[in-house]
């Protein structure tokens, strides 16, 4: 029998350094396994953030990201309230750039509740087909429309709970519409952008936007809830970017602690020589 030495290990299993041959992979794995499992009993061991400090950190970026961001107009375009639930909902998995360069177009033939509840879900989609999933989201422009027209006399509801029942609308759309037309907040409006953020600042561990939002209530003052994002969007396409931040340009580089972002459990993943699904509907937002 040989001897298998493990000359790069080193620590408390300085014991195991040689061990027989013969099964020597599968020991080698439980001391390498072992060893992973001290380290991550030792991250575990760190001190947690009091919320008080917590509290004080999300503030204190609100407050920056508000005097960098605070004063630049909308991403999307829009004049009503009804425009602004249109361009929102068209703005799932599309960027703000795409939707403006077709609203012009939607809004002169279908700008209100009563044009576009009586528009053919084809003639939509053939002025928004640049844009992704835009067959299932011309329906829900129309579907909306309908029902702004039917259920709220013509007039684009006030309430999250009202808004949530348009076809299309989810939470995130309902913020945005609240806060930006009706200057009601009533929470945040969690996109990509503001997850991402939100996890590598340590500010949830949550797996959703849903739940991030919840965390993210908790812990920011309600005064500063209506700039979070719109501004948290521009910062994370300047600086905070998905692919790789931008931390040496980083305004709030000594506010973050660079937490590793979170990934849903039912997000696909990017294993080699396979293609990730893609989703026939456009998303709920």
């Amino acid at each position: 029998m040989g001897i298998l030495p493990f000359a790069l290990l080193e620590g408390p299993q300085a014991s195991l350094w040689a061990v027989q041959a013969k099964g020597s992979i599968p020991i080698a794995c439980l001391i390498l396994r072992a060893m992973s499992s001290g380290a991550k009993r030792r991250r575990k061991q760190m001190p947690r953030e009091s919320k008080k400090s917590k509290v004080a950190r999300v503030t204190e970026f609100c407050h920056r990201m508000d005097k960098l961001y605070g004063d630049e107009p909308s991403a999307l375009d829009w004049k009503t309230p009804f425009q602004l639930v249109i361009a929102v909902l068209l703005s799932a998995q599309t960027t703000d750039v795409a939707v403006n360069a077709v609203t012009p177009t939607l809004f002169e033939r279908w700008g209100t509740p009563e044009a576009m509840a009586q528009a053919s879900p084809s003639d939509v989609a053939e002025v928004i087909h640049r844009l992704g999933f835009f067959r299932t989201k011309s329906e829900h422009c129309v579907g909306c429309a309908q029902m702004i027209m039917t259920d709220y006399g013509g007039e684009v509801p006030r309430t999250m709970e009202e808004l949530v029942r348009l076809p299309g609308v989810g939470r995130k759309t309902a913020n945005i519409v609240l806060n930006k037309a009706f200057g009601i907040v009533e929470g945040i409006a969690v996109d990509t952008h503001v997850f991402r953020i939100a996890q590598r600042m340590g500010l949830t561990r949550a797996t959703t936007p849903l739940a991030a939002e919840q965390d993210l209530l908790a812990i920011i003052p309600q005064e500063l809830w209506g700039g979070v994002n719109s501004e948290w969007i521009r910062f994370g396409r300047a600086t905070c970017t998905a692919r790789l931040a931008k931390c040496d340009e980083c305004p709030c580089d000594d506010l973050c602690p660079k937490r590793p972002v979170r990934h849903g459990a039912g997000k696909a993943s990017k294993g080699k020589g396979k293609r990730r699904q893609k989703t026939s509907r456009a998303p709920q937002q």
